[in-house]
């Protein structure tokens, strides 16, 4: 993670889309830098804001892979979302299910959530009825943070203030045409405030506890 003592628009141009930076205890962005950084959806944490390591529990903003499952029931919602996903340019990893037989949310929750939490995924999305079951059953792999989101304010906050690295989505509760709005929210936003960042840490901690 490159550090600052001072950030400069000229900085800010050249670092990577999505990029985290650390910024010197006293450091200084000029008002030019706060706008592209910000336009580039650029983290930036300062000294002693947050832990040393906490930028790499920082969801990647500039999302180019995502792992999608369902089950049974969100089959044709999953397909119509893979569709909106290539159209955005953006690589899929689809993990099924095909068939329309009975399968456990579980199972598909796992197989979205592995490949996020082992960073061959940038994101992941997971289907069931309600979103409510694979949401929970996401969050017990460590290094997921998993929401279920029914609307794009949601979604935004999950990613921005939680640092939500899978969706979960209901297929009994959305159009298909909502679904994709939500997920176009979700994935154009990202997490940049110090404040935010530091609390992952803490979250992560609790995934330790007994």
């Amino acid at each position: 993670m490159k550090r600052f003592d001072i950030v400069t628009e000229a900085d800010a141009r050249v670092l990577p889309v999505g990029d985290t930076i650390a910024l010197a205890k006293g450091g200084q962005v000029t008002p030019l830098a706060r706008d592209t950084l910000r336009e580039r959806r650029i983290t930036v944490v300062e000294d002693g804001s947050a832990p040393a390591d906490a930028a790499a529990l920082v969801p990647k903003a500039d999302i180019r892979t995502v792992a999608i499952g369902s089950d049974h029931g969100g089959i044709g919602l999953r397909k119509a979302l893979v569709s909106v996903l290539r159209s955005r340019g953006l690589s899929v990893i689809d993990v099924g299910t095909e068939s329309t037989e009975p399968v456990d949310y579980p199972d598909i929750a796992e197989a979205v959530s592995r490949p996020v939490a082992r960073g061959e995924a940038d994101a992941g999305i997971v289907i069931d009825g309600a979103g409510i079951g694979s949401a929970i059953a996401a969050n017990k792999i460590a290094g997921i943070r998993a929401v279920m989101a029914t609307s794009e304010t949601i979604a935004r906050y999950s990613r921005e203030h939680n640092g939500a690295n899978v969706l979960a989505l209901g297929s009994t509760l959305l159009t298909n045409e909502e679904a994709a709005s939500i997920v176009a929210a979700w994935l154009s936003s990202s997490m940049r405030e110090p404040r935010y960042i530091r609390r992952l840490a803490k979250i992560r901690a609790l995934e330790g506890r007994r």
